[in-house]
């Protein structure tokens, strides 16, 4: 007896201990999964700006930089007349002793119709807000993400915005009478994000941030940290800043902040202050799993980033070297990066006496020590100057494009090195001309200091090499059609011409045209006026489009206005008996979207399914393809698969419907349930549908009036099809008496490929377990 409680209480012993080991893998597991997403890189899938230098796309901002312009100019009348204002009195009451600014043009232009913008709300609409939502259109078309395909999504927003101009020319050049909500919404900071969500339809957190000058960038660091923790899928951040009235460079001038010659000297001997810049810039962020996943072009990933504050400096404006150290220190733990293995530097870099030194100080401290080389650094505010609230996405958009291209753009205005930095003692040098930028590993910092004394550092990395070995393999389907579509005629003609223009440019050219037409296909809205060009190349669809912009005809050209209201598409699911072995085989094969679809069905049938539901699909188990409890599962992962594929290529259903197994795939696409749930009950459907008795379907070309006469009792009406097409269900017994009938009437039938009398009475027997 006590033999056999020794062998019972070690049986129990080995089996708490396996079970604490078990529990113990879990954990080390739960732990490890969470440390992963707390520092999972975010990859930047998306630019889009508007910055001084006409520099209105990402390509034409690498051109200003690698081309190294000044991008400053004198303003003459373009927002106020700058010969009424000038003084080159510092002290002069109510004047400005610089004319120098970098601006953008157009900024008074806003198509309010195509964001569907009465007139008098747009009027009453700070450009800022404008400028945010043309830039963010763009970026997104930039990262081949179609805008309606957002629609209730848990995209976030993050703004950097600070400056009120137009709220003040509204108040001093409007009456009381003119007063309208159009005000409130026009100029809140907080509509300027909420405006991007409401146009968009998002519904992931939508903020607005103000922390000066390092506005933007604490924008980007919250779209990080958002999509980390899961609140957001997707992250739209940006910055905005324009200069429209004289009274706040004035407030700069008086504090002595401004650069006289109007230059931004950054780190020169010479740097006497900053110039005002302007500009909207917009990044479209990721995880990089999802991103990998969805096969998007990542142009380089967010390793980490921190922000934090001056606290009790020198004054409320003024830099802390220490408290730079740590925002520097911070982001480098959080990026899991040693100091040394960072390259380059984009800097805050204003080009004051003061700030200049503080900062070269604070990147030598953190980042000086064990280098084989020194750390480069520049600043972007010397091609275009300071454009405050949208410096930090300004210098993060030039840090994305400089590791995409593997070149560092050289640094302006910088001739006599700053005495007050010991250059012979530090390990930072100023890339007085372009470089390349070559490293295998190429991370990079970003800072933004705000007057305010809000820090913020981060730090970016080129895209993962895996990433580009994997859609190097991928194909996608897209046919040698071009589409393009734009509001109304005069906007197509135009984007028709651009369109043109953009085919002979050699980052087109270097690009598969399959590649081309399935982003134009499925990355863009598609709007009322469209034109579709059938061409086997980009130079062949250049040639057309010029054909047609010249004589107003071409072969291969086709112009449709297909109205304000185009038809509504209906996605519509078939029930049982449609079934084939192999089916969905090659689109698997040829299609990731249907290959993702398809793996997470069957990966979520796995527990319950006996024989693997590929196998049974296409595989050793074909057999089983008509076994009830084999038949619904593979239907239904068929159509739901066959949606999601659609659904990438811009085919967007306005409804769903469906018959039998058919209406749980319609009821899955409309979120009636999730697809877990759906996937549970078309298990249990299935399987409680296959204990029943044996039985038989058959279709007939004949209306039920006409065959009241041959059905029996035991015969049921299984579906109206259509007036002249029924099917009929029962017995096996019944079923094959009733074809003889039909087959004596010369009636068109067809048994359907089947076992059971599905909407028969013949099911009724398991409807309560069912409910259950």
């Amino acid at each position: 007896m006590s033999d056999n409680n020794n062998t019972d209480s070690a049986n129990n012993n080995a089996k708490l201990l396996k079970q604490a080991l078990k529990e113990l893998k879990k954990s080390r597991e739960s732990v490890s999964r969470l440390e992963k997403e707390k520092h999972e890189p975010i990859a930047v899938i998306g630019l889009g700006c508007r910055l001084p230098g006409g520099a209105n796309s990402p390509e034409q901002l690498w051109d200003l930089l690698k081309n190294g312009e000044d991008a400053i100019e004198e303003m003459v009348d373009q927002r106020w007349t700058a010969d009424e204002y000038y003084d080159p009195d510092p002290e002069a009451i109510g004047k400005l002793y610089t004319k120098a600014n970098g601006l953008v043009s157009d900024v008074d232009q806003f198509d309010a119709d195509f964001f569907g913008i009465a007139p008098v709300e747009a009027t009453l609409m700070q450009p800022q807000q404008r400028l945010l939502l043309e830039t963010t259109w763009d970026s997104l078309e930039h990262a081949g993400i179609a805008p309606d395909s957002l629609m209730g999504s848990k995209t976030g927003v993050f703004v950097g915005i600070c400056h009120m101009g137009y709220s003040h020319m509204q108040a001093q050049y409007g009456s009381i009478e003119d007063v309208s909500p159009y005000n409130g919404t026009g100029n809140s900071h907080s509509v300027a994000s909420g405006r991007l969500s409401y146009l968009l339809g998002l519904q992931g957190p939508s903020l607005s941030v103000d922390t000066a000058c390092s506005s933007s960038l604490v924008a980007i660091h919250l779209a990080v940290q958002s999509l980390r923790k899961g609140e957001s899928d997707m992250a739209l951040a940006a910055g905005v800043n324009l200069i429209l009235e004289p009274t706040t460079s004035m407030i700069f001038a008086r504090a002595g902040m401004l650069s006289p010659d109007g230059r931004c000297k950054t780190f020169d001997g010479g740097a006497n202050g900053y110039v005002r810049g302007e500009g909207c810039g917009t990044v479209v962020l990721k995880r990089l799993s999802d991103a990998m996943r969805d096969g998007d072009n990542v142009l380089a990933v967010v390793r980490g980033s921190a922000v934090n504050q001056d606290g009790k400096s020198q004054g409320i404006t003024a830099p802390n070297e220490l408290a730079q150290e740590k925002v520097l220190r911070a982001a480098l733990e959080d990026a899991r990066v040693k100091p040394n293995e960072v390259s380059y530097v984009e800097a805050h870099g204003t080009g004051t006496p003061l700030g200049d030194p503080i900062e070269l100080a604070a990147l030598n401290t953190v980042y000086g020590k064990d280098r084989t080389e020194k750390l480069t650094v520049g600043s972007i505010k010397t091609n275009m100057g300071h454009l405050e609230a949208a410096a930090g996405v300004a210098g993060f958009i030039k840090l994305v494009l400089s590791i995409y291209n593997e070149t560092i753009p050289k640094h302006l205005h910088f001739e006599t090195p700053n005495p007050y930095i010991d250059w012979s003692n530090i390990a930072i040098d100023v890339p007085t001309e372009e470089r390349e930028w070559k490293q295998k590993s190429r991370i990079a910092g970003l800072s933004s200091f705000g007057f305010s004394g809000t820090n913020c550092h981060i730090l970016v990395e080129q895209a993962p090499i895996e990433q580009e070995e994997e859609t190097a393999e991928e194909t996608q389907f897209a046919p040698n059609l071009l589409t393009i579509s734009a509001k109304s005629k005069a906007a197509l003609e135009e984007y028709l011409s651009n369109y043109a223009d953009a085919l002979k440019m050699p980052s087109v050219q270097g690009k598969e045209w399959a590649d081309v037409c399935f982003t134009a296909a499925t990355g863009r809205n598609h709007f009322r006026h469209r034109a579709t060009i059938i061409a086997d190349s980009a130079d062949q669809a250049a040639a057309k489009l010029n054909g047609l912009l010249k004589s107003g005809e071409s072969d291969g050209i086709s112009i449709a206005d297909v109205g304000t209201a185009p038809s509504k598409l209906a996605f519509m699911f078939t029930g049982q008996g449609a079934q084939f072995a192999g089916m969905g085989q090659d689109l698997y094969q040829n299609f990731p979207v249907f290959q993702q679809a398809l793996d997470k069905v069957a990966e979520l049938m796995s527990e319950e399914l006996e024989q693997p539901l590929l196998s049974v699909m296409w595989g050793d188990n074909s057999a089983l393809l008509n076994e009830t409890q084999y038949t619904q599962p593979a239907i239904f992962a068929l159509q739901y698969a066959l949606a999601q594929l659609w659904t990438s290529l811009g085919v967007q259903a306005a409804c769903v419907t469906g018959h039998s197994i058919g209406e749980y795939v319609s009821a899955c696409l409309a979120g009636v349930f999730s697809l877990k749930d759906a996937i549970s009950i078309v298990l249990i459907r299935g399987r409680l549908m296959a204990s029943t008795e044996s039985g038989k379907m058959l279709a007939v070309a004949k209306s039920h009036i006409e065959l009241n006469q041959v059905v029996t009792n035991d015969v049921d009406l299984a579906a109206i099809n259509s007036e002249k097409q029924i099917v009929l269900s029962g017995s096996l017994k019944s079923i094959n008496r009733l074809s003889e009938v039909l087959e004596q009437e010369k009636t068109p039938y067809q048994m359907l490929s089947n076992n059971k009398a599905f909407h028969s009475r013949l099911l009724d027997s398991i409807l309560e377990e069912f409910k259950q």
